[in-house]
């Protein structure tokens, strides 16, 4: 079975003062189209291919459509509590693994099971395994 591996978008964009606060949902696509790499060669350390790579998105950046290797969910209110819910529905008996700093999903997550790193998994930064 595909290992889950799902990507907080409105944290993981919210990570780096790159000016994304003009364009939520064009940052969101941004990142989107950075996962596909991802999706086929794993994430070095943590988890590797096959990979199944969901971003959770909200707000303004709700209706970024998937592309091929990363299916995008949309939150009708909370990202993290959709991301919560991914986590129990589609986690159990598979790896996996969530892409956020934020300390509270974190745990929420965690207590489903599911591991945590860091936006840097994504983001070009560390590579090494280590959780952030």
């Amino acid at each position: 079975m595909n290992s889950l591996v799902i990507v907080d978008a409105a944290n993981v964009v919210g990570s780096v003062p790159d000016g994304w606060w003009r364009d939520r949902r064009g940052a969101a696509e941004r990142l989107r189209d950075a996962l596909p790499e991802y999706a086929g060669s794993g994430l070095p350390g943590l988890v590797s291919p096959p990979l199944e790579m969901v971003l959770v998105v909200e707000g303004a950046a709700r209706g970024v459509a998937s592309v091929e290797g990363v299916r995008v969910e949309s939150a009708d209110g909370s990202g993290d509590d959709r991301i919560v819910e991914l986590v129990a529905a589609e986690g159990g008996g598979r790896n996996c693994l969530v892409v956020t700093a934020d300390r509270e999903l974190r745990r929420r997550v965690e207590a489903l099971g599911a591991r945590v790193t860091g936006p840097r998994a994504v983001r070009g930064g560390r590579q090494d395994g280590r959780q952030t």
